[in-house]
Parts: C-alpha cells; structure tokens; sequence
C-alpha cells in the first residue's frame, strides 16, 4: 500500500473541493491515485469541517468579478456549480466594495491616532514643565526664607 504525503493528500483534496471542484476520475488519472482513495480523502475532509480560507482573496475576488454580470439564475446556477451560496457572494462583494474604500478611511484614522499621540506628548511636556515651575516657586520661597532668617541673625 501507498504511503502519500499530507501536503500531496492536500493537493488532491483541494483540487476535488471548490472553487475548482476537478472530476474524481480526472484527478485520479493525473495524480495516479484511484478513485476510492481520493473520495476516501475527500470524505474526511468535508468531515473536518470547511476550511476557514478555503477561497483566497483572489478566488473571492474572480467569483465577484464572474458572477458580477450574470442573471440571477446564471449565477444561483453557478453558486451550486461551485458549492457557495449566493449571499456568500454579496458579503464578498460587500467586503470587495468596502476593501476599496477604506483607504480613505485609514488615512483618517491614521491622522486621528497622530493627533491623539501629538496630544499625549503635549500634557506630557506641561505636566512636566508645571513640576518644574512648581519646584521653581518652591526654591524661591524657601531663598526668600533663608535671606530672611539669616538677616535677622546678622542684624543682631
């Protein structure tokens, strides 16, 4: 028996599931693993779970681009096609829409930060700039003081 690799197993899987959803029998001809084996791979990891970054950004962004000026029921029809929902297509173009606006965005929350940071260093400085004025005011009382007591001490 045939001891294959995770990384080549993930291959294979990977080709079977969307967004390329490849024929078992194709894949099996290729990859020279029978067929049994692959829908064995492929049962195991539909078990697991779906995989949280199954789509990449670009795979994402090709589906919104393929299905951006398709009917509705061209594109429901390619949503099973490809094992996705149709409203997993509206939050990716949702996301797509506000990924190209946010730019702006962050250029606004990056220059509220610099403010913020700009301010903290501003009461910095004063607090520390009242700290010296205060020992200032405090050494000048205390000369003030001292003179005086040690004028009396001269005077008699």
């Amino acid at each position: 028996m045939a001891r294959y690799g995770q990384a080549f197993k993930d291959k294979a899987v990977a080709r079977l599931l969307p967004p390329e959803s490849a024929d078992l029998a194709v894949v099996s001809r290729e990859m020279g693993v029978s067929v049994a084996t692959l829908e064995r791979w492929r049962a195991a990891a539909l078990a697991s779970g779906p995989k949280p970054g199954g789509w990449t950004a670009a795979a994402r962004f090709e589906a919104v681009l393929t299905t951006a000026s398709m009917s509705a029921e061209d594109r429901n029809a390619w949503c099973r096609a490809h094992g996705l929902f149709p409203s997993e297509l509206d939050e990716w173009r949702e996301a797509a829409v506000g990924a190209l606006a946010d730019p702006a965005g962050a250029a606004v929350a990056s220059d509220a930060k610099a403010e913020r940071r700009r301010v903290r260093e501003l009461e910095r400085e004063l607090r520390r700039k009242d700290k010296a004025l205060a020992e200032a005011a405090a050494l000048l009382v205390l000369a003030k003081k001292a003179e005086a007591i040690f004028r009396k001490d001269a005077d008699a």
